[in-house]
Parts: structure tokens; sequence; C-alpha cells
């Protein structure tokens, strides 16, 4: 069959008359649409592209003109740009079907993002004012956009196009994905923290889940000028960073913990030697010392396994004077706590909590995971005298990622931790008028005892910002 008699046979499919039911299908006998039958309706509604056997065909075509070029590790990625769109235009120019100049490149950018890029989610990807994009299916994806989930139009041909996006981001990494080993953490080149699950375990289909980070990290100013923390909350930690105290950042999936991570990194001396460890590298730092480990998942047969707790000891033995761990989840606590305690102070982190006083119970739960029978006196003395503060990020209603509280460390009464609160975001000043929280962070009034450990060090805060109920 020619390609027009396909394109003919297309036509004919979707100008089939519709069914009487206003989702596409027949009412149960209860008067009920099967569920089945309503995803199949969603899935047509979504797929209603006049062109898509078109493109089909065209990126069949171009795939077998350019062969092994594609994969040519020697090939620059702008010659194999070049060389695509020579070939996509020699494609759509081979093909009969009339098209306007519109749909002619609008194809060939789908074709060339599904080629050069990750298909129809190469455009999201580039988008500067997205910070997630998400997958639900390969017709259902959603973006978030200053804090709210957006549902957007775009979609994916079907569930094998979107494994083999799937397949492509974690492939460039050495990761693969597939039924015996059915998720994946991975990034892609810019740092962007990509998640991926597929069936049996995502039961309607494949997710991909991608956190982006900006081309150009964030700064402290940034930070300030969002609302993220306030001027006088920034001196404090960058004051805190340079005396190397130890900072746990503590918040929920989402808050902001990496960005606020970065941030604080940044406020480390040039002529120190960072270690950092992560699960998927993301931080971007900026010194010339950096040292960047990550962690390394179980190979097909289970073995193999690089854990952060490995990567933490093994970091010891690399001369570190400051320790970065992108987050603590498990048994590597211990051995984050250890090297505080032994001399590697100034050292940060992030975990999951919601407040700072859950942040010190998991982190000693996270002690207990190592397996060590160690009595919990014993678990909260280590952490008392390792940590020295907490930053505590969240998400607020309203999208905005704020540092809603500063707390400090101050030691143990009988068996419990103590802590007081040095800046505490103000709830008390209510939303305006489309829902935004007018508040920002301010001093409690209450005198850090670290101060003399910071003069030590040579960095001296000014007391005043302690003294004002203000946090600008």
């Amino acid at each position: 069959m020619s390609l027009t008699d396909r394109l003919a046979a297309a036509r004919s499919r979707t100008e089939a008359p519709a069914p009487s039911t206003a989702n596409g299908a027949a009412p149960a006998p209860d008067g009920n649409v099967p569920a089945t039958t309503v995803a199949g309706a969603r899935k047509k509604v979504s797929a209603v592209d006049p062109f898509i056997d078109v493109k089909r065909v065209v990126h069949a075509q171009l795939v077998e003109a350019l062969g092994p070029k594609l994969y040519d590790a020697h090939m620059t990625q702008g010659d194999l740009e070049q060389q695509v769109r020579i070939a996509l235009a020699r494609a759509i120019d081979d093909n009969d079907r009339p098209m306007s100049s519109a749909d002619r490149t609008r194809i060939s950018q789908e074709i060339a993002d599904d080629i050069l890029g990750y298909g129809p989610i190469e455009p999201l990807l580039r988008d500067s004012t997205l910070s997630e994009v998400m997958v639900n299916a390969y017709d259902s994806i959603y973006v978030e956009r200053s804090g709210k989930l957006v549902k957007v139009d775009t979609a994916f041909t079907d569930e094998a196009h979107l494994r083999r996006t799937i397949d492509k981001i974690v492939s460039k990494i050495g990761r693969r994905v597939d039924e015996t080993s059915p998720m994946v953490d991975a990034r892609l080149p810019d740092g962007s923290r990509v998640n991926a699950i597929i069936p049996p375990l995502a039961l309607d289909g494949s997710k991909l889940t991608i956190r982006k980070f900006s081309e150009d990290p964030f700064t402290v100013e940034d930070l300030i000028r969002f609302g993220s923390l306030s001027r006088a909350s920034a001196g404090l930690l960058e004051a805190c960073v340079r005396g190397r105290l130890n900072i746990l950042v503590s918040g929920g999936t989402g808050a902001g913990k990496t960005t606020t991570l970065n941030v604080l990194s940044s406020f480390i001396p040039e002529d120190e030697r960072i270690v950092t460890i992560e699960d998927a590298a993301e931080l971007r730092l900026g010194q010339d010392h950096v040292l960047r480990l990550e962690s390394r998942p179980p190979n097909i047969e289970g073995k193999g396994a690089i854990l952060i707790r490995d990567l933490v000891k093994n970091s010891l033995r690399m001369r570190p004077d400051r320790i970065v761990v992108g987050e603590i989840r498990d048994a590597a606590a211990l051995d984050m706590l250890q090297a505080m305690n032994t001399g590697h102070d100034g050292s940060i982190s992030t975990l999951h909590a919601n407040t700072p006083r859950d942040a010190l119970a998991r982190l000693e739960t996270m002690v207990l995971m190592a397996g060590m029978d160690l009595p919990v006196r014993a678990i909260r003395e280590q952490v008392s005298s390792a940590v020295d503060l907490i930053i505590q990020q969240t998400r607020l209603k309203d999208g905005t990622r704020r540092i809603t509280a500063i707390t400090e460390i101050v030691g143990m009464e009988g068996d419990i931790i103590t802590t007081q609160d040095v800046f505490l975001f103000d709830y008390a000043a209510g939303v305006d008028d489309q829902g935004k929280f007018k508040g920002h962070l301010i001093s409690t009034g209450l005198r850090p005892r670290f101060l003399e450990r910071l003069q030590d060090h040579g960095v001296r805060v000014d007391p005043a910002i302690f003294m004002t109920a203000r946090g600008a």
C-alpha cells in the first residue's frame, strides 16, 4: 500500500461516526461506562493529529537514511543537528502529502526533537519558566509553572514512544530500565533530576518525572528576591558556612532543599577542598577545588551497588575540608555524624522532614538503620554535638518555596536535644488578594550561642539582627 493509500485509510478511520455515548463507549448494564473504555476514549481524543502517519513515515525514513551517524561518537552535536535537519527537509520534500508552511515547520520541529532530543517534552525542557515536567501517561503530561500544576496539550504518540524516550534518557548515563529493573533515578546532562517507573510497577503505563534545574544556578540574591529568605537571615547563613558550622537543610519533596544547599555551598571559601556526594549529581558549585562523587545502583545481577554510606567513608580518605552530601536517607547518617564529630566540621547536607524537631527524630531513626546496637541517649548526644544548625524549607500553599525556620541545636537536657529558633517565618502577616503569603523571616530576638564559635573562625555577625523584629 502506498503512502497516499495509508493516509486516506487513516483519514477515513478518524472520520467514522461518533459512538452513542459522549466518551465513545457503549454503556454497561448498570448505566456506567467501563474505565477501560474511558481510557481508550481519552487516548483517541488526544491523538487527533492529521499528520501522525506522515510523522511516522518521515521519522522512519530519517532513521534509515542517517543510520549509524545518529550514534557516531566522533560527530559533534552541531554536525549531527545539521545532518538531521538536511535529511529531514529532504524526507518531507519527498512526501506527497500537501501541507501548509506552518504544518511543515511544526512536523519538522517535532521529528527533530524526537531524533535529537526527548520528543514532545523537549520544548518543555527548554522552557525556562517550568520547574518540573510530569508524564502521567503517554497522553497525559503536566508541568509545574510558578509553583502550580498545569496540564499541557502535548503528548507522546503511544506507550512505545514514551518508553523509547525513557530509554534514551537513562542510556546516556549508562543506566537502564526494563521489566527486571522497572524504576530508575537518573539525571540529564544539565543536572535535571529524572525518575522513571514502568510496568509492572506502574499499572497504567510508564511514568516519567523530570525536575529541572536552572542553567544558571540560583544565587543568594535570587533567593532574597524570591522571598525565600531575608537579607538578614542570608547574612547569618553565610557567616555560619564560613564559620564552619555543620548544617542540615530539612524539608519536604520539592521544597527547594537542593537549591538552598547549592546556595549554601557557594559560601564555602575558594581555598577549601570540597567533596560532594549525591545519588544523582545535581549540585553545581563554582569553586575550583570540588570533587564530585555519585552513588551507583546494583547491576542486573543485583551486585556492584555503591551506596552513599560507602562514598562518605571513602571521602574521609580524600583529605576533605568540607563534605557536602546531597541527601541523607539511610544508615549513611551514622557515618556523616561521625565525620562531623571527628574534625570534618563545616559539613552540609539535606534530609526529608516537616519541622526541625522532626529532622532530629528522623536523623536518630536513620542512625538506628545502621544496625549498631546504640542506646538512644548516645545517638542523641552524637546528634547534638555534631549538628549546629537546621534550616527548614517549606513549599507553601501559594506555590512559593520559603525558608520557614533557622534553628540552632543548643545541646542536651537530660535525654532531650534542646533547640532554639533564631529566625521564623511570619505566618501572622496573612495573604494578599492573590493568595500569596505576605510574611517573611523575622528574628525571634534570641541570640544564638554559636556566635562565639564564629568569632573564633574570624567571622563576625552583627548582634543587632537578633534584637530586632524585622527580617529584611
